[in-house]
């Protein structure tokens, strides 16, 4: 069973930065589509930036520019670097893991942006 942690949310200051990171159990991880998504209260879960097995990525206009996708098979782990942020960033970010017709969630991280 794959699971997904998330962490690295937190408060920061408009145009600060924050690194999330999300770490996948099991053995999958390598081949899997791995998507940050966020979310805040009454809205729709947003697509943020995907990453493929092969390392091509995809933001969304929102993000372009500012945030970047990254991963480490080594590591099982994926990462988002969220630089010059802004306070409608504010939301829970989630990961997501993809391969075949297997999807997994993380429980999600919050991230402040606030002076």
């Amino acid at each position: 069973q794959v699971q997904l942690v998330e962490s690295g949310g937190g408060l920061a200051q408009p145009g600060g930065s924050l690194r999330l990171s999300c770490v996948a159990s099991g053995t999958i991880f390598s081949i899997a589509v791995m998507r940050w998504y966020r979310q805040s209260p009454g809205n729709e879960r947003e697509l943020v930036a995907s990453i493929t097995s092969g390392g091509t990525t995809n933001y969304a206009d929102s993000v372009k520019g500012r945030f970047t996708i990254t991963r480490d098979n080594a590591k099982n782990t994926v990462y988002l670097q969220m630089n010059s942020l802004k306070p409608e960033d504010t939301d829970v970010y989630y990961c997501k893991l993809e391969v075949g017709l297997t999807r997994r969630w993380g429980q999600g991280t919050q991230v402040t942006v606030s002076s």
